[in-house]
């Protein structure tokens, strides 16, 4: 877990006041329909010119990372993270070369691998550009400083991505 310190309080807070104003609901659902149709075409992508597949150690009980290319395009990385109550699946999805969208699926279990009893939080990012234009989360606004936690999320997943990208830290499975 990370805990943020009073400069990182300060610079998410400095990002809280630079993200986007929309004026109009129009103007976001306009910004929003692109990245939806990329979303969408991907996930209809039946044959993939290749998927590699690499080991992940950002948590204590490991994980994995897929990159699904085609055409030498990447275009979506998942990675799933496992620990001893917990699963995290989190997909990127990438336009243009750039951050575009990303869904995090979380379950918290009582029992190991109990997915039926288990806690399932879900949110989805939206990126124009590389930058947050848009985030659903199920959690709502549950802690004064949820906004804090929110933009820490954000820079984690961009944060993420891009070592994900650049093939940082993973072995080959």
């Amino acid at each position: 877990m990370s805990f943020l310190s009073v400069d990182s309080l300060t610079s998410i807070s400095a990002q809280a006041d630079s993200l986007p104003d929309f004026s109009t609901e129009k103007d976001l659902t306009s910004r929003l329909t692109p990245i939806r149709e990329n979303f969408k075409r991907i996930n209809t992508v039946e044959s993939w010119t290749s998927i590699d597949v690499k080991s992940l150690w950002e948590s204590i009980e490991g994980g994995e990372i897929k990159y699904y290319y085609q055409n030498d395009i990447l275009e979506k990385i998942v990675t799933r993270h496992y620990g001893e109550m917990f699963q995290r699946l989190t997909e990127y999805y990438l336009l243009n070369g750039q951050l575009s969208f990303v869904y995090v699926k979380h379950y918290r279990y009582y029992k190991t691998f109990d997915f039926e009893n288990s806690e399932i939080f879900e949110h989805r990012s939206y990126y124009e550009n590389g930058d947050i234009i848009h985030h659903i989360s199920d959690q709502g606004d549950a802690s004064p400083f949820s906004e804090y936690y929110f933009l820490e999320e954000i820079r984690i997943l961009k944060t993420s991505c891009e070592k994900y990208v650049a093939g940082k830290d993973l072995e080959e499975l």
